[in-house]
């Protein structure tokens, strides 16, 4: 193998690597398929990046008439119901995911805790608390968006999703959002921007990109566990919350 080719390939290890540090993990654990890819020189799709000015700005309207919760009940009831996975002979509880109807910022990470998996709930733990803060720095409260999760079980150990799980529970994803109807999506960490988006982008090379997920405006930004320990990326975090605040035509509220 020509040293070239090993130094790329030791390079695209090293960013997927970065990756799993960013969405909070110690470790990873590298497949031979994932190596053969790197040697073939497979790359990951770039991006569907939109610049902001390309994004109309919000403008209020009369709201569509919102269904009822029972639809949202039904989807939960789906999921509690789901065995496609492995996942559902070691979680707890689902985590479907909560918030109201017609909100202007639904977020989606990428898979419950152990606090979501005792609890029912996303972003209860410690990274929620954090995300919590930021959806107040905003304006908002939690009752006043919507939180969910790619996967609405948790992973052993924390461990990052597999392909096939992201699979099984897009669909799930997809009637929440549709049913939901958020104005604006925010991903947060690159496994959320991976699963919505079909890219292997990092998510510092994500983040502050406007994308689209179907129709709906896409704001990547890093998790809230990313933050916890690299309390030095808030500041980039906070402009990404910025944009998406000004696509929607709001100011963040004055600070104490």
């Amino acid at each position: 193998m020509p040293p070239e080719t090993f130094a790329g390939i030791l390079a695209d290890l090293a960013e997927t690597l970065d990756v799993e540090i960013q969405e909070g993990r110690k470790g990873a654990i590298i497949s031979p398929e994932v190596i053969t890819a790197f040697m073939k020189d497979k790359k990951p799709p770039p991006l569907p990046a939109l610049q902001p000015s390309s994004l109309p700005a919000f403008q209020p309207s009369s709201p569509p008439t919102s269904p009822s919760v029972s639809t949202l009940g039904e989807v939960a009831a789906s999921i509690g119901a789901c065995r496609r996975c492995e996942l559902a002979a070691t979680r707890t509880n689902v985590v479907p995911g909560v918030g109201a109807l017609r909100p202007d910022i639904m977020f989606i990470g990428e898979a419950p805790g152990a606090d979501e998996d005792a609890q029912g709930l996303p972003f209860v733990g410690r990274a929620g608390q954090l995300l919590t803060k930021m959806i107040e720095a905003m304006g908002y409260t939690r009752e006043t968006v919507f939180i969910a999760n790619i996967l609405k079980c948790r992973p052993p150990d924390n461990r990052k999703p597999l392909p096939g799980e992201m699979e099984v529970c897009m669909p799930f994803l997809r009637q929440q959002i549709a049913i939901v109807g958020p104005k604006v999506i925010v991903a947060l960490g690159a496994t959320a921007v991976e699963g919505l988006l079909h890219t292997g982008l990092s998510i510092s090379h994500a983040r502050g990109k406007w994308a689209r997920f179907e129709q709906t405006p896409l704001m990547p930004t890093f998790h809230p566990s990313y933050l916890l320990r690299n309390p030095a990326a808030k500041k980039e975090t906070w402009a990404d919350l910025l944009a998406v605040l000004k696509h929607l035509g709001r100011k963040p509220p004055p600070r104490p």
